[in-house]
């Protein structure tokens, strides 16, 4: 049986992670979901508990950006957002058509996270299953600007589609339809890939990536949680764009985005004049993880040990050059922390276990991602096109010429 998302949002409790799983005992609408999500959320006198937009550890000094830092324009895509008509990215005057929450149901709790709750669904009108997002209260805008952007850029290739935006009438809570993946625990997964099957996944991610920044979009979360993948029929789907950003050049961003083993350098200097190349050293953190099979790559209990782990492996010399070049000092004890570091060469990583997955065009791939200099970094275009890739390259031309050998996309 199943549940109505109204019903769940007034009964629902909190489930302790062994639960995450399980299936409800008796499946209820959409409406009784978010009758129960309410119900837990009340607090002492019945209000509504206002969630904070993140729960993060006390800020401290990290560095200053001094005047004579050189400027930061992305290298490719800067001037989308610019050039596109206002209401592209004007996500705060976004008016929304909200669809009816009585045409789904819940099956089962598949996720959670900072700012929502996730499950499995049905659509009772046509039988499909989906995928539910319960926003958890936050700022009205954040929410505004994760429809904005999933509406801009759903079906789009490798991009989860959103089909659906509801909202349930007494709390008010917003729900986010999408299309159901038959996803796989990539701590499951990723260990069984082949080297093909990494350079494939690896290209349909950078496929969806090339279209969001195309479309001056930053993830600003790109991280194996937010990748969902049905490996028996090589789907791929990036999710989770909750995070996500317009990009406008010379702007300042938040640098309290991305998780924690996959932040960029700019965002542990507390550089805010990044762009779309952050979600590329996202990617090669994810890829480095993957091939090497140390999972994650680089591994902090914290933000300023997260930095100390990289320059660990990319050295020092390259990180102060970076911070000189953009005016970045660094908080003395930081800097301490930090220390000096000579750059490791990639091959010290191999070992007996992972060898058969790394070859010279892997490890050349991930150098030129995994670079303090955002601007050096590639872009999703020059990614595409390297030699790493060349193999996926040659399956999708035959493929598309009508010889496919079976190791392209079957979506």
């Amino acid at each position: 049986m199943r549940s109505s998302l109204h019903s769940l949002h007034h009964r629902l409790k909190p489930l302790q992670p062994s639960l995450l799983l399980k299936p409800y005992r008796s499946s209820t609408s959409l409406r009784s979901v978010l009758r129960g999500l309410r119900a837990r959320s009340e607090g002492p006198r019945g209000r509504l508990a206002i969630v904070p937009q993140a729960v993060m550890a006390q800020r401290y000094s990290k560095a200053y950006r001094s005047k004579d830092g050189a400027p930061s324009v992305a290298r490719v895509h800067a001037d989308v957002c610019e050039k596109a008509p206002s209401e592209y990215s004007a996500y705060e005057q976004l008016k929304i058509s909200w669809g009816d929450q009585d045409n789904y149901e819940v099956v089962r709790k598949v996720g959670r996270g900072k700012y929502s709750e996730v499950f499995e669904g049905v659509n009772v009108v046509n039988g499909a299953k989906c995928i539910i997002k319960i926003l958890k209260p936050v700022k009205k805008k954040k929410v505004l600007r994760e429809i904005k952007i999933l509406q801009n850029i759903t079906g789009g290739p490798c991009i989860i589609k959103l089909l659906d935006v509801v909202r349930d009438p007494e709390s008010k809570t917003p729900s986010l339809v999408f299309e159901y993946v038959n996803n796989q625990d990539f701590k499951v997964l990723y260990p069984t890939l082949t080297d093909m099957d990494i350079r494939f996944y690896m290209s349909e991610l950078l496929k969806a990536l090339d279209y969001a920044h195309a479309h001056g979009i930053m993830h600003r979360d790109v991280k194996p949680h937010n990748v969902m993948i049905d490996h028996s029929k090589r789907q791929l789907r990036l999710i989770d764009w909750g995070l996500a950003e317009f990009y406008h050049p010379g702007r300042e961003y938040n640098v309290r985005v991305a998780s924690r083993y996959y932040k960029g350098p700019e965002l542990l200097v507390d550089l805010q004049i990044y762009d779309y190349s952050l979600d590329m050293w996202s990617l090669g953190c994810m890829l480095a993880a993957i091939i090497f099979r140390k999972d994650p790559f680089f591994c902090g209990h914290d933000n300023y040990d997260q930095l100390v782990k990289i320059a660990r492996v990319l050295g020092t010399d390259d990180l102060y050059a970076y911070l000189q070049k953009y005016g970045i000092v660094l908080d003395p004890q930081l800097e301490a922390l930090v220390g000096t570091h000579s750059k490791k060469a990639w091959t010290r990583f191999i070992t007996a276990d992972n060898q058969h997955l790394v070859s010279p065009e892997a490890i050349d791939f991930i150098d030129k991602l995994l670079r303090y200099d955002h601007q050096e970094r590639l872009t999703c275009a020059e990614a595409q096109a390297h030699p790493y890739l060349a193999p996926i390259r040659a399956a999708e031309a035959a493929a598309a010429a009508g010889g496919s050998n079976g190791s392209g996309s079957r979506d």
